[in-house]
């Protein structure tokens, strides 16, 4: 056979004259599998698939080899029909841990993960600002567009009110009304910005309990803080509270397993309350610094599931009375004005200490918090903008309030 070619020979493998017998079929498949320079394991699997049953007639496997003027025809036909190399999918990509994301500074992730929020404000803040004068009829769209971003009627009207004063009927840049937006967003937060405290207690662990309503993402976030709170020294134990889902007990032993939590968990339909109880007698017989406690979503529409969560507290408080220490209410931000609702009865019904803000990526309405915030003045320790571990970190108000208008951190 004439001398192959360099490029055949990456399109189709080297080739040797055989000694004894002509290669096999599979043999000819595991032959090029070798020579992928990609994934092989996949190949693999997939040819193995395509493979015939062994009992199939050995006559219709055989194929005519092409000649080597009909390889080259294939090779420039592939080579004239080949389109650039795209970029992996998504969701394979997703399986494998790229370091380079994890190492974003937190302020370029936040604002990456509330660019639909500061977006939305940025588009409808130009398109007001684009070669007017600020005059009633501006400030009116101002307020309805910051109104509509869910940032709160009282906030709205603070920013339109400093924004007029010394401004009116002048003209007014996008990025003048940036940073005053920047600026009352930030008042509002920072007397709630607040770091999630852990006391050292002889009775015991801290305890901290979550609750929130259906999806907020309670068990992600325990694991999350499961894993911060590893890496700060502490003993940490799980509690899988939320014995109505089978997925979300599961859930939590995967999360026990990467963080080397230990997990108490019991059957599907267990007395959670009764769980809760158990989990303190091993958590404190243990020695652990931090139990976490998981609830089952609740509407808090829904007066017996709200009762039982009064249970739940109650039931630890008889093992130690100033337990629970921290109740973090989950508020996912793709709920928009009804996470105002949620925040009034959780706290009536468990004593809310602490928010936790999921999701804010998902939504273009982030500026809720500042209206939560405004209203209640509950403390904020965490906000999630993403599925990484690192995409939950305390919540410092300064950074939330320039990424959500949009600005460059200084």
């Amino acid at each position: 056979m004439a001398k192959q070619g360099r490029f055949s020979r990456f399109l189709f493998g080297s080739y040797e004259e055989p000694k004894t017998a002509e290669p096999t079929d599979a043999d000819a498949v595991d032959g090029a599998v070798d020579d992928v320079e990609g994934n092989p394991v996949d190949v693999i699997e997939i040819a193995a698939d395509d493979r015939p049953k062994a009992d199939t007639d050995a006559a219709a496997l055989v194929e005519v080899e092409p000649s080597q003027e009909e390889l080259q025809e294939i090779a420039a036909d592939v080579l004239s029909q080949a389109e650039p190399i795209a970029a992996p999918d998504a969701d394979v990509v997703a399986e494998i841990p790229v370091e380079p994301e994890t190492q974003l500074p937190w302020y370029q992730r936040l604002k990456r993960g509330l660019s639909r929020s500061s977006g939305a404000l940025g588009e409808g803040i130009t398109s007001i600002f684009t070669k007017r004068k600020l005059d009633d009829d501006t400030l009116q769209d101002l307020e309805d567009i910051l109104i509509q971003a869910d940032l709160g009627v009282e906030t709205a009207m603070t920013i339109t009110e400093r924004l007029s004063d010394g401004r009116y009927n002048k003209q007014v840049t996008d990025h003048e009304v940036q940073e005053i937006l920047a600026e009352e967003v930030d008042k509002v937060l920072a007397p709630v910005a607040k770091r999630l405290q852990i006391t050292q207690l002889e009775s015991g662990p801290h305890v901290i309990l979550m609750i929130g309503v259906n999806g907020a993402g309670k068990t992600t976030t325990i694991g999350k803080l499961a894993q911060k709170l590893g890496a700060e020294g502490k003993k940490v134990m799980l509690a899988a509270g939320d014995t109505f889902r089978a997925a979300a007990i599961d859930q939590l032993k995967v999360w026990g397993e990467r963080t080397g939590a230990p997990v108490i968990a019991r059957d599907v339909g267990s007395d959670a309350a009764g769980l809760a109880y158990d989990a303190m007698s091993e958590a404190k017989e243990q020695g652990m610094d931090v139990l976490l406690i998981d609830t089952a979503g609740r509407l808090q529409n829904r007066k017996e599931l709200m009762a039982e969560l009064e249970k739940i507290v109650r039931v630890i408080k008889k093992h130690d009375e100033t337990a629970p220490h921290s109740v973090l209410l989950v508020l996912d931000a793709t709920t928009g004005q009804n996470a105002l609702n949620q925040v009034e009865v959780f706290t009536k019904m468990a004593g809310v200490t602490g928010l936790v803000m999921t999701k804010l990526d998902g939504t273009a309405r982030g500026g809720i918090l500042v209206a939560i915030s405004a209203k209640h003045k509950m403390p904020v320790h965490f906000i999630g903008v993403g599925e990484g571990v690192d995409d939950l970190e305390p919540f410092e108000s300064r950074d939330f309030a320039r990424a959500i208008a949009g600005l460059a951190d200084e």
